[in-house]
């Protein structure tokens, strides 16, 4: 069909067979999916109208982000409130990007706090982020928490796209184990839970995560065709090139551009993981760094960012999870001059000295968060708006002050337009309002209308 030209009347059927003909590029053991092109219409159309053209309706996007220890304080908040608000020491990164979120105080997580349960903070902080219910204080067999929202929205959403939902994570994985004052491992490592009973595992290795998205055939074949690859040392884009040059020639001048950007793209990741898998990480007796994980913490962090953002503009996923570190991480920050562990500086005691160091840290992972932004700011979606725009974008922590580990007035930030369904450029100053409430309007955004009750709701959080 000749999106310049009059519309017509296409059936369900018509547009199902032209996406999923062309979806996708096919080569030899690879299969690559495609950023969204107005050549090939999109997945969401609005009904065409006699004399009208059809307008392309981009799909929204989800995504969880969860940084580790509380956030220092002082260093955090905006001055001001509304739009007139200026960014504090922690925020500047995101100065360039500011019209495009929105910085929340006052949500709380009181199932968090340590009530009848004693210590461990950190366990419930991450436990209690996307489900917003107390878990149960076991290191045993017996965990059990509560489905976290991403999940909720999955269920509802994930049957439009061929991932209902991507988990990710640039830390370890551990499911089983005591790891916080009688809490299980597993509440520190996953954000997502399919059920009260079972943690969605969340994956690492950047390289895994490159072939779900692009590998080809059943799983079993899969890994075969990755050693065939390695083996021939040509890439996924090798392999489909005699695909996408064959549809170049169908597309407009912008979705030729748009394709070559995006397969641009594709080929530096690829090059980024290769090279990671070729040096590795240094020398460490204690353990082996398992193939396609960086050895610089912002290099890894930085391509999941780049498998996020690419799952998102080839429609693969529309809710996401990403664990940039689990809370309590204890890992040091050589590369800004911090030998010391972050968990062990976050109980600063109000020292000078720690402080400093925790407010760098703090400004370390905001400017990660910042890339990240930016780049979906970059990419052009079907609509012709930016990633970013049709996105909700969660960053923050479960624990408010690492120091004193407190669970009121978390540090939440909420970037992107949810397709225009979101008020951006502002501090929101609220006051002792569930989290939960806040993701419940994320929830109904996303379609997930039925979801009316979620963890320690009082109602759905509009104000957004």
């Amino acid at each position: 069909m000749n999106t310049n030209g009059p519309a017509t009347h296409v059936t369900a059927a018509e547009h199902f067979a032209t996406v999923t003909r062309r979806r996708f590029l096919r080569g030899l053991g690879a299969c690559m999916a495609l950023p969204a092109l107005e050549t090939l219409r999109p997945l969401t159309l609005v009904a065409a109208q006699p004399g009208k053209t059809v307008a392309a309706v981009a799909p929204r996007r989800m995504a969880f982000l969860y940084f580790p220890n509380g956030a220092l304080q002082q260093n955090w908040w905006p001055k001001g409130e509304g739009k007139d608000f200026t960014f504090n020491r922690t925020m500047e990164p995101l100065e360039s990007i500011r019209h495009k979120l929105q910085v929340i105080g006052g949500l709380d997580h009181r199932h968090a706090t340590a009530g009848p349960d004693g210590a461990g903070d950190h366990a419930r902080a991450n436990g209690t982020f996307l489900t917003g219910v107390r878990v149960k204080k076991t290191a045993g067999g017996d965990i059990r928490a509560g489905v976290s929202i991403d999940q909720l929205v999955a269920q509802q959403v994930g049957h439009l796209t061929r991932f209902p939902s991507l988990e990710l994570s640039c830390d370890a994985v551990r499911k089983s184990g005591n790891c916080d004052s009688g809490y299980s491992c597993a509440y520190q490592f996953n954000l997502a839970w399919r059920n009260p009973t079972t943690p969605v595992a969340p994956e690492p290795n950047p390289r895994l995560v490159f072939e779900r998205l692009f590998g080809a055939g059943p799983a079993g074949q899969r890994r075969e065709h990755l050693k065939m690859r390695q083996q021939q040392q040509r890439s996924i884009l090798d392999f489909v090139l005699d695909d996408a040059q064959t549809l170049q020639r169908q597309l407009t001048a912008r979705d030729k551009e748009k394709l070559d950007q995006y397969l641009t793209s594709v080929r530096e990741i690829e090059k980024r993981i290769a090279s990671a898998e070729r040096f590795g990480a240094p020398p460490d007796p204690g353990a082996d760094t398992p193939a396609g994980i960086p050895a610089s913490f912002q290099d890894h962090m930085r391509i999941m960012f780049e498998m996020l953002a690419l799952a998102f503009q080839t429609d693969s996923t529309r809710v996401a999870t990403l664990l940039l570190a689990h809370d309590g991480s204890n890992r040091s920050f050589p590369d800004i001059g911090i030998p010391e562990g972050h968990h062990n500086l976050s109980h600063h005691m109000n020292r000078e000295d720690m402080m400093e160091k925790i407010g760098k840290i703090d400004n370390w992972y905001m400017q990660q968060f910042a890339w990240f932004l930016n780049k979906l700011e970059q990419t052009r979606d079907l609509d012709g708006k930016s990633l970013l725009d049709n996105s909700m974008i969660v960053y923050g922590c479960g624990n408010s002050d690492g120091n004193r580990h407190t669970h009121s007035n978390l540090p939440i930030i909420l970037a992107g337009g949810g397709g225009g369904t979101l008020q951006t450029g502002r501090y929101l100053k609220l006051d002792g309002v569930p989290m939960s409430n806040m993701l419940l309007g994320l929830a109904g955004r996303m379609g997930a209308k039925s979801v009316t009750q979620f963890g320690d709701s009082t109602g759905i959080l509009d104000a957004i």
